[in-house]
């Protein structure tokens, strides 16, 4: 039986497309809202934004500096999920 390669990472939780429901770091409150990934270039910092209880726009800040940023929504828009925040 071959040996499968120690460098494979298995996340339980990415397979049933909600991955956010066993992640014990995020308050339960936010586990079902949409989210996009940041990349804060200020302070080298990731975190999450979450989408407004108006559906109109993601918003948040910067874990580190608190700078905030808002990515609005809109039908001319993109469907990346990560981004980067100056």
């Amino acid at each position: 039986m071959a040996q499968r390669p120690d460098y494979i990472l298995e996340i339980s939780g990415l397979h049933d497309g909600n991955s956010a429901s066993n992640d014990v770091s995020v308050p339960r409150q936010q586990q079902d809202r949409p989210w996009l990934s940041v990349h804060w270039r200020c302070c080298g910092s990731y975190s999450r934004i979450y989408r407004n209880h108006a559906g109109t726009a993601y918003t948040g800040h910067c874990p580190k500096c608190a700078k905030p940023v808002r990515a609005r929504i809109g039908s001319d828009g993109i469907h990346a999920r990560l981004f980067e925040a100056h």
